[in-house]
């Protein structure tokens, strides 16, 4: 028998250790007899469960479009007209600040029901994408191929004659050009 008891090995261990045969586990194997092809895993990542960076939380650059307002883009004073450089640093944390602040409020009070409601939108485009636009295609192609033949039969019978006799009906013909002065 390939399981059970090994030399050195209580009862006790043996009620808590997986049972393992001696050319290894039958959908991991590990050793070279069977180890092939067919049986090597693939690794899946599983996209529900990765972790998320919390740094760079545009990683793809989807946002560079995107106006990125600052103050100093909102807010700017010629030169020759400035005010008191504590109403400009106060001016600058109170939009700084505002604008933070209003943002996470935002997220947090609309993010997550736009979340749940973009990823219903994304889920169910992907669905009629998949179950519905991607057959529908397919079957089109299939019925314009035979369509395609029937019409490439119908034009090789009939208008390749035609049109070959009429090329040699009027193939004799000659233009010639002239420019009389």
């Amino acid at each position: 028998m390939t399981g059970g008891l090994k030399d050195g090995e209580s009862e006790e261990e043996f009620l808590h250790s997986p049972f393992i045969r001696k050319q290894g586990n039958i959908y991991k194997p590990n050793n070279k007899d069977m180890d092939n092809d067919s049986l090597n895993e693939k690794t899946m990542e599983d996209v529900h469960t990765k972790e998320i960076d919390l740094v760079n939380r545009d990683p793809k650059h989807v946002n560079d479009d995107v106006v990125k307002v600052d103050f100093e883009d909102v807010i700017a004073e010629p030169a020759g007209t400035y005010s008191f450089d504590g109403v400009w640093k106060a001016s600058f944390t109170t939009f700084t600040v505002t604008k933070y602040w209003c943002y996470r409020l935002l997220t947090a009070l609309v993010g997550i029901p736009l979340a749940l409601i973009w990823g219903i939108f994304f889920a169910i485009l992907s669905f009629l994408h998949i179950w519905a636009v991607v057959p529908c295609v397919k079957s089109y192609l299939i019925e314009i191929h035979c369509v395609s033949r029937v019409y490439s039969i119908c034009v090789h019978t009939f208008c390749d004659p035609l049109f070959e006799a009429m090329g040699k009906c009027l193939g004799g013909m000659r233009i010639r050009m002239s420019k009389e002065v």
